[in-house]
Order: C-alpha cells, then sequence, then structure tokens
C-alpha cells in the first residue's frame, strides 16, 4: 500500500517508542497542521464521513495497516457511513507527537 505524504511533512515522520506528551504550546501547533482534528479532553480526535458502509470499513482497514506500521494504535468508534478516530499516547498520560504523526498519515490517505 502507498500513502502520498505530500499533504503534511508530519506525514513523512515515522512514530517513535518511549515519547513524551506534548506541552499545550507544541500541540497547539501541531494541531494548526491537522485541519479537522480537534483537542477533546486528553485526545485528538477527527470523525470522518463516507458515501457507504463498504467506504468505511476500506478506510478503517487502511488505517489499521498504518496503525500496525507505525506500531500506534487508534480508538476508534464505526458506524454505518463515519468513523471517529482518537489518538492519545496512554504510557505518556496525554498526545505526543506520535499521535501528530498518525494522524497526518490517515489524512494523507484521503488527499
Amino acid at each position: 500500500m502507498s500513502i502520498h505524504l505530500r499533504a503534511n511533512p508530519l506525514a513523512e515522520q515515522h512514530c517513535v517508542p518511549r515519547t513524551t506528551a506534548l506541552d499545550p504550546a507544541t500541540l497547539a501547533d501541531e494541531l494548526t497542521r491537522l485541519p479537522g482534528w480537534r483537542l477533546d479532553g486528553d485526545a485528538i480526535e477527527k470523525a470522518f464521513d463516507f458515501k457507504d458502509f463498504h467506504e468505511t470499513m476500506a478506510f478503517v482497514n487502511a488505517l489499521a495497516f498504518i496503525a500496525h506500521r507505525e506500531d500506534h494504535h487508534p480508538d476508534l468508534q464505526v458506524g454505518y457511513k463515519r468513523c471517529t478516530v482518537r489518538y492519545a499516547t496512554h504510557s505518556a498520560g496525554g498526545i505526543t507527537l506520535n499521535d501528530c504523526i498518525c494522524a497526518a498519515r490517515i489524512d494523507a490517505l484521503l488527499a
């Protein structure tokens, strides 16, 4: 599977183990590079809408491939024509650069 990475420089990076939570100013800066992603408590999230269940599941499967390759896994809420993706790094106690990298990679799927 090839991912179009030109959409966001974050999408060109890869997750690293044992990362630390971003400070609020850095997180705010990173969120400006992630259109549609929003801070929700201790996580970032975005809802993706599709025309039918088949498209939704194709997206979920592609997202699972990214999560496996990066060894960084989101929480998903999947419905008939919608998938909400939520990232936080539980081991770091907050949102890390890994979360932002994976968010950018997911956006690149649809670019």
